[in-house]
């Protein structure tokens, strides 16, 4: 109605959703527990799993930090070589990209993917020539 009053039939209307819709929201909790069951995996989570998911948004957080600074201290210097200089922008478009390379650089180097060695080798190796 165009008063704003409801009449009787649209309140059972709303109490039968919602009936419908408690009825479905516990037969899918059922499903749920009869999965996880089946699967053999446990519904809670346990203090190794927890132990497991902090180190990982650990590693993750250091990961993203070595990238982002990187960047950052890129950019300051090749900011700071424009105003020195005065050949601004090319300083910071330079030192912005070696800084996201050397990001990237130390990202695969924490991530273990990329060795930690300098661009020679190893000091070890030198030595022996």
């Amino acid at each position: 109605m165009s008063d704003g009053t409801s009449e009787p039939g649209d309140r059972d209307m709303a109490h039968t959703d919602e009936a419908a819709l408690s009825a479905r929201l516990q037969r899918l909790g059922e499903g749920l527990g009869k999965a996880r069951s089946s699967a053999g995996q446990p519904s809670g989570d346990s203090d190794g799993d927890r132990a497991t998911t902090a180190s990982g948004y650990a590693r993750g957080f250091r990961l993203s930090s070595e990238l982002v600074a990187g960047v950052l201290v890129g950019a300051g210097l090749g900011w700071l070589i424009d105003r020195l200089l005065g050949i601004a922008p090319w300083g910071f478009i330079v030192f912005l990209l070696l800084g996201f390379a050397a990001g990237v650089l130390n990202v695969m180097r924490s991530a273990g993917v990329a060795s930690g060695g300098g661009l020679g080798g190893d000091a070890t190796d030198r030595r022996d020539t």
